[in-house]
């Protein structure tokens, strides 16, 4: 069975098993000098299912085995559109939206400088990345403003959610041991 593609403008939105989750992909046009590329454009997202006023964007830098998340807001949630502009990911988004034939399921994708690749994360879903190269840029647009008085987290390693982490760069199986958490996010319970 393939996902249903929607192409507008310079992007192709596809749909994941989780519903509104989003993976974009991105025409980036090039020659001997470089590329040029929209990250969005908001009547091409708009026909592409995804429509949302973004008010915040953020960015950070983490080195290799750096996990972060698995993060939501409680009562502010916050649709995300994220992407990598140096280095590569794994990002993930687990449904939390009661009701949702998909609650407690995640959906996860390969973002990177290389691949262009955007992922769109809609209200009620926890999400959390990890950092699959020696370093990476990340960068996101929220819809609502963060609140610090509002965060929720869940253990990034939850059997009961059952994420299946990629090994990192360079290795030929996923170890634990090499994952670099903040004392915040070791401290996360879990699903249930």
């Amino acid at each position: 069975m393939s996902a249903e593609c929607i192409q507008s403008g310079n992007f192709t939105f596809t749909k994941t098993s989780i519903d509104g989750v989003i993976i974009v992909d991105v025409k980036a046009y090039g020659d001997d000098r470089g590329y040029f590329m929209e990250t969005y454009k908001k009547p091409d997202f708009v026909a592409g299912g995804i429509d949302v006023d973004f008010v915040q964007d953020n960015q950070s830098s983490s080195t290799r085995g750096v996990l972060r998340g698995l993060h939501f807001q409680i009562n502010h949630p916050q649709s995300k559109l994220v992407r990598v502009t140096q280095g590569e990911v794994f990002d993930v988004a687990v449904d939390l939206r009661e009701g949702s034939p998909t609650y407690g399921k995640w959906e996860g994708v390969v973002l990177s400088a290389e691949n262009r690749r955007q992922f769109f994360i809609p209200r009620g879903f926890a999400h959390g990345f990890l950092v699959l190269s020696d370093t990476a840029e990340f960068c996101y647009k929220c819809d609502d403003v963060y609140h610090p008085n509002d965060e929720g987290g869940l253990m990034w390693n939850d059997p009961a959610i059952g994420i299946e982490w990629p090994p990192l760069s360079g290795d030929s199986a996923f170890d634990e041991s090499k994952i670099i958490l903040s004392e915040k996010d070791k401290a996360h319970p879990g699903f249930k």
